[in-house]
């Protein structure tokens, strides 16, 4: 296509759609019915559109017609355009409608904030972003905005989310991706059926994918991530260029030989770091002590800053940069902790890695850009240390629910390799709690709890500690304990900081009115401190498959002296539950004037089908019913002699 031609093909659309528009085509009576059911958004059009000319420029083309139905569409209604030294937009316009499709406001210049896009977490990035709103609040009404954009890069390939959210349903959506006949490229399409449309284009070809009135979806408990429930398509470059860096997606092996590249040169010490390097670990013959006491020296003498400057972020400063200023990123800190275990002659890899939400989707027989944060791995001969270089407080070895369980692209001499973080099973994930407890004659119960948390159930407890005042420990005690109206007279924790950490907790705690007594009868519930904290609806339609990525075991001891006098006028019975989902069982009685319980918990992860919901329903409302059963008392009558 000639360049006149394709001038007066991008004229001809953008003026057709105005006609559209003026013709009350977006009115919002014009929706199919199906696609409002448990809409707030409906994206009337979509289109999107690569144009690849060379491996230094891309033009993206975007337009969104977007029908807000109510308040909780608005966010949707807003436009945020992100750009840097890799992007540049050309153009942004947009209008507005109501209900009838007639246009109420058009979008001026004057009207686009243009901000900052430094994060919250970051010191410096070098990427802005344009951002309107209409703040339209007549519903429903319709907002359309149309953007250009170039890239100096093909590194970056953005995915095609057309349904970005729940309660969003879409008309109609495209995208269009044309390259020259030289440049490769791969996509992996879901919930998507057919293959894409192929027509000649500028020295090339254009691939078109489209869908039509998708509904919308809404979200059901446990469900797999979202890319597994809606129209998606992911793309990856065999080849690119970045920043004046050549590199190839085309294997796991080429992409690793890329990062290879950016850091070459980049773990340079200084003499004095090397000097020092030398003098904590030359007389230690162990490797795990040396990577322990290295890893410490980086803890001590670096802090966790976000610097999103250069090469898309990809390429980390040098480790004399870290030496002077103390500080860097997650991919700073990993390449200067490669340094230092270099200068020990300990060999490690820096680590390419997805953390964090979303990290159980990912497309392991995919070369391509998956990952959004840099560890480190050191291969032992017999085992292999993991290390988290951004944190001040991990234990050497362990590496949190951040980073565990998941593909890593572990980069060494020869290039990249895809291998898995380690998994923390139901063993490592144990929780132990042991009460002793006295019970007044007011009902008021005085709680002594000591709790061992062991793997990744100390995560949460492990950040209480190490970044909050004790004040602020006790407020989110306060707000997390389940009980009606108490106070916590005393805390503890004492942090056990091995490769597979644990951390125990004692609280001594004042529960007023936890058990009720009405004339001669006590009405307790046994299980103090540890109960499951929902119930589930029967659903005989269930969509989705059921999706737990945590296994764990809790075990809770209880014994609770009650006063003198009472003996058993009901007791629950033992409860026993077992299936694919997990075990439990309870027990209680009454020894003395000490009630004595015990409940145990194992929860497994894994994907089911979706026609196994009832099942977990099943087991939810089990151990939600048998986690609250009470136990009755009666007080006995003192018979008088004569």
């Amino acid at each position: 296509m000639s360049k006149r031609k394709l001038t007066v093909f991008w004229v001809f659309l953008f003026f057709n759609g105005s006609l559209i528009a003026a013709d009350g085509s977006y009115a919002v009576a014009n929706i199919p019915a199906a696609l409002l059911k448990n809409a707030n958004v409906v994206k009337r059009v979509g289109e999107t559109r690569y144009e690849v000319s060379s491996y230094t420029k891309m033009k993206v083309y975007k337009k969104e017609v977007l029908t807000i139905l109510n308040e909780n569409g608005d966010e949707f209604a807003g436009l945020f355009e992100f750009y840097d030294k890799f992007r540049s937009i050309k153009s942004i316009e947009g209008k507005i409608y109501d209900a009838s499709g007639k246009e109420v406001k058009s979008l001026k210049p004057r009207d686009i904030e243009d901000r900052s896009a430094v994060s919250e977490i970051s010191l410096m990035e070098d990427s802005r972003v344009k951002i309107h709103h209409f703040y339209h609040r007549i519903y429903p009404y319709t907002v359309e905005y149309e953007v250009v954009m170039e890239f100096t890069t093909t590194f970056i390939f953005p995915s095609w989310f057309p349904q970005p959210a729940e309660k969003y349903a879409i008309e109609k959506s495209n995208i269009t991706v044309s390259v020259p006949d030289w440049f490769s490229f791969r996509y992996r399409t879901f919930n998507y059926t057919g293959d894409p449309s192929v027509v000649p284009a500028k020295e090339g070809k254009s691939y078109s994918w489209q869908i039509n009135n998708l509904q919308a979806i809404l979200m059901e408990y446990a469900a797999p991530e979202w890319p597994n429930l809606t129209t998606c398509i992911y793309f990856s470059p065999d080849q690119f260029e970045c920043g004046g860096y050549k590199g190839s997606m085309a294997s796991w092996n080429e992409l690793g030989q890329f990062q290879l590249l950016l850091n070459q040169g980049r773990d340079k010490l200084p003499d004095a770091v090397k000097q020092k390097v030398h003098q904590l670990t030359d007389g230690i013959a162990e490797p795990r002590e040396k990577i322990r006491i290295l890893y410490e020296y980086l803890q001590k003498n670096t802090r966790y800053v976000s610097i999103q400057l250069g090469i898309g972020g990809l390429q980390p400063f040098d480790a004399a940069y870290v030496t002077a200023k103390a500080y860097g990123d997650c991919k700073a800190l990993s390449n200067y902790m490669f340094a230092l275990l270099k200068e020990a002659n300990i060999k490690s890899c820096y680590t390419q890695i997805k953390s964090g939400e979303g990290k159980y989707f990912f497309l392991s027989d995919f070369p391509s850009d998956q990952f959004n944060h840099i560890i480190l791995c050191v291969p032992l001969p017999k085992d292999t240390v993991w290390l988290e270089c951004t944190s001040q407080t991990l234990p050497t070895g362990y590496l949190s629910g951040f980073t565990s369980n998941r593909p890593a692209l572990v980069v060494d001499e020869n290039g990249g390799r895809l291998i898995r973080t380690p998994h923390y099973g139901i063993t490592d994930n144990l929780q132990q709690r042991n009460i002793k407890a006295t019970l007044n004659e007011e009902g008021t119960l005085l709680v002594n709890a000591r709790t061992r948390y062991g793997g990744l159930q100390q995560d949460d407890i492990h950040g209480l500690i190490n970044n909050l005042s004790k004040d602020k420990v006790k407020e989110y005690l306060h707000e997390q304990l389940d009980f009606a109206t108490y106070d916590i007279s005393k805390f503890n924790y004492v942090e056990n900081k091995a490769a597979m950490p644990a951390i125990v907790e004692t609280l001594d705690i004042i529960v007023t009115n936890y058990a009720t007594i009405t004339g001669k009868r006590l009405f307790i519930v046994p299980n103090v401190m540890t109960r499951t904290g929902r119930k589930l609806t029967p659903d005989d339609d269930r969509k989705y498959d059921i999706v737990f990525t945590l296994d764990y075991r809790d075990v809770d001891s209880v014994e609770i002296e009650i006063p003198a006098g009472f003996s058993p006028e009901s007791m629950p019975q033992d409860v026993t539950i077992s299936n694919k989902f997990g075990k439990y069982n309870c027990a209680v009685k009454l020894s003395g004037n000490k009630l004595l319980y015990y409940r145990s918990i194992e929860r497994y992860s894994g994907r089911f089908p979706a026609k196994e919901y009832n099942d977990l329903v099943k087991f939810q409302e089990v151990t939600y019913k048998a986690d609250r059963n009470k136990v009755v008392l009666v007080k006995q009558e003192t018979t008088k002699g004569f």
